[in-house]
């Protein structure tokens, strides 16, 4: 349990770990995601489905509140990870697209993202930008998978998933060249989706790059938690804040 809520050094190098762990496991599904299962792929995902249940029966074993935890989206997303790698041998389809949902436990995890804040003066000043790079990611690669199963052969490989992947972001920033197409219904609705959703998405990250940058910091006060990086004060009620920054040291 300290391991993954604890604050000492060792507790956050293991959940630094898992996230590297994470890192590795997403980039993975993503490369495998249009190649042809083999024994040595079935064997991985096995493996790597194993590790991911443990990390989440452990997350639901220390919960002081389980049915909160399962609401969790990355939680969510890890129960699908693992009914993906599951099915896919019974039904022999392919749900390998479900797996890049794993990308949402990147930065998705509350004590991950609460040990950045607090060892993180970059993160601090970029967290919005960093959770909506995260979030278009994520969504360009499942939205690119869910192109590759609808609309190409499996057969064609790592080309036809290139295809996808640039029909995906062709549709998310209604370039729309037009030299490939979804022709079905499902595929024409797909294409809706990438529009409205993908480009709230893009949309939001521009913002959280272009826009002042502010630090999540709550005022012990009023409870503002949004401030100017180098504020003293709270903005809206006065209180002294106590904001980490770099500083800078005279000579």
């Amino acid at each position: 349990m300290l391991l993954y809520t604890g604050q000492s050094k060792n507790a956050r190098r293991f959940r630094y770990g898992l996230i590297g762990f994470d890192m590795v496991s997403i980039l993975y599904f993503i490369a495998t995601a249009a190649l042809p299962a083999t024994a040595l792929t079935v064997a991985l995902n096995a493996g790597l489905g194993f590790v991911i249940l443990l990390d989440l029966g452990a997350r639901l074993w220390i919960s002081g509140n389980p049915r909160r935890e399962l609401a969790r989206i990355y939680t969510l997303a890890d129960m699908i990870v693992v009914a993906s790698i599951i099915l896919t041998p019974i039904f022999s389809q392919n749900l390998a697209f479900l797996r890049v949902l794993r990308g949402l436990r990147v930065i998705h995890a509350y004590h991950l993202l609460r040990d950045l804040r607090r060892e993180s003066l970059f993160f601090r000043r970029h967290e919005d930008a960093i959770l909506a790079g995260v979030n278009l990611f994520v969504f360009i690669f499942v939205t690119t998978s869910f192109v590759f199963v609808l609309g190409f052969d499996e057969q064609d490989g790592v080309a036809a998933y290139i295809d996808a992947l640039y029909f995906t972001v062709a549709t998310l920033t209604t370039t729309g060249f037009g030299d490939i197409t979804m022709t079905t219904p499902g595929g024409k609705l797909l294409a809706v989706f990438i529009m409205v959703f993908g480009v709230a998405l893009f949309v939001q990250l521009a913002r959280a790059i272009f826009q002042p940058s502010k630090i999540k910091y709550k005022c012990p006060e009023c409870g503002l938690n949004r401030h100017e990086p180098d504020a003293i004060h709270c903005k809206h009620c006065g209180e002294a804040l106590k904001i980490e920054t770099e500083g800078e040291t005279g000579t």
